[in-house]
């Protein structure tokens, strides 16, 4: 089996473990890797990531129940419920302000979610630099709005997903994880000004492979320095008028 159907099996079992039925879709959203451009999106630059063959599955059915509700197979079953239809409140964990602050900003822009069983399960390894939050994010977007009836452009799934990211979840990211994650294509990177939001596909040669190591170093960047760097960029920029 794939990496991807043994995905598929586990999300589609956390969904029937959980609310005793089948799923009626699966959405998929990739992590990514950054070939160029670190710390230059938030300063509306050029970046070029591409998207990775691990990533966040969300299963998700209609519900009578009146909420959106969410459980989380890789933290243990952990589970989520808010109302559809209602003021959104913080929660405590990140993963559910994830699906919150979406909820929250699709509603902002007149797509309003009905109520919803969701069951979320990823290979994306989370704290390694590979954009778990922004895939998260993007599959939230996109399960969220399909399930609305909204036919919501890859580009604004991903403003949706980094408008949650910070002013929810209250990471001060740039657009690019999520554009990467929501924008990316099979065998290219893809090319992003920052500042027009014009993308392109670069395609990477058959002939080359992209290596990712794991250094066993993690990272959180709601616990980092990340949103001091930021800050400490937009001061600069102000003070040279740029």
């Amino acid at each position: 089996m794939t990496p991807r159907d043994i995905l598929i099996d586990q999300v589609s079992d956390a969904f029937r473990r959980t609310y005793g039925e089948d799923p009626a879709h699966i959405v998929a959203a990739p992590g990514r890797v950054n070939l160029i451009g670190e710390h230059c999106d938030y300063n509306d630059g050029l970046v070029l990531p591409c998207a990775i063959d691990r990533e966040t599955m969300i299963a998700f059915g209609p519900a009578d129940h009146g909420a959106i509700r969410s459980v989380a197979a890789d933290f243990d079953g952990d589970s989520d419920s808010f109302p559809a239809g209602a003021a959104i409140d913080h929660a405590t964990a990140d993963w559910k302000n994830h699906i919150r602050g979406v909820a929250h900003f699709l509603r902002e822009r007149g797509i309003e979610p009905p109520a919803a069983n969701l069951a979320i399960a990823g290979n994306v390894p989370m704290g390694a630099g590979l954009s778990s939050s922004a895939s998260l994010g993007v599959a939230t977007a996109l399960t969220l709005s399909a399930h609305a009836g909204a036919d919501v452009e890859p580009d604004e799934l991903a403003r949706i997903a980094q408008q949650s990211e910070n002013d929810f979840v209250g990471c001060a990211c740039g657009i690019m994880d999520q554009m990467a994650s929501a924008c990316g294509t099979k065998g290219a990177a893809v090319l992003i000004d920052c500042q027009s939001m014009e993308r392109r596909a670069v395609p990477i040669a058959e002939s080359l492979a992209i290596v990712i190591i794991e250094s066993g170093i993690q990272r959180i960047l709601t616990d980092s320095p990340f949103n001091t760097r930021r800050a400490e960029c937009e001061a600069a920029a102000e003070h040279y008028g740029m």
